[in-house]
């Protein structure tokens, strides 16, 4: 009688030929399915972080107006330094926009008298931080003029989100 595989005793924790192909195959799937799980997660986590809103600019500002010149000049009292690339500025007298609103940064603009101070100066540093100023004259042919005892209002505008909108009395 030959000796076969029925006949010899199988040694105690030794795993036959037949035990390991089906182990390495289930090793491989899990490897390949971890793999792929890694790779949406960190495309899906890529892809919903580009279309979440930018972040909100938090700013103080100092308004302060001189009805004689027409010079209006804000202090950037608290915040987030400011890009004044991207920044717009709507300038309202008693309610009313001005004809001709300042193109900041601007040097010589129509509307304006001179060049504007500060980060509003296109030869300046774009980035406005706190305890900036930034003033600029409203020529007395911009509509509607402005004057003492007259209600200022100045909107600034990020990436089409309203930043700040400081009032104050011309003086």
């Amino acid at each position: 009688m030959s000796p076969t595989s029925v006949d010899r005793p199988e040694r105690a924790g030794s795993v036959g030929r037949r035990g390991i192909a089906p182990l390495v195959g289930v090793l491989l799937l899990v490897g390949i399915t971890v793999a792929l799980a890694t790779v949406v997660v960190i495309g899906a986590s890529t892809w919903t972080m580009g279309t979440m809103e930018p972040a909100r600019v938090t700013a103080a500002f100092e308004l302060a107006v001189d009805g004689d010149s027409g010079t209006i000049t804000l202090e950037y009292v608290s915040g987030d330094p400011i890009d004044v690339d991207e920044l717009s500025v709507t300038v309202a007298v008693d309610g009313e926009s001005l004809s001709k609103q300042p193109p900041v940064p601007f040097v010589g603009a129509d509307g304006f008298a001179g060049a504007p101070r500060g980060p509003f100066n296109a030869a300046s540093d774009q980035t406005w931080t706190t305890r900036e100023r930034a003033a600029f004259t409203v020529a007395g042919t911009n509509e509607p003029r402005i004057e003492s005892g007259d209600s200022i209002t100045v909107t600034l505008t990020l990436d089409g989100r309203r930043v700040a909108s400081p009032e104050t009395t011309a003086t």
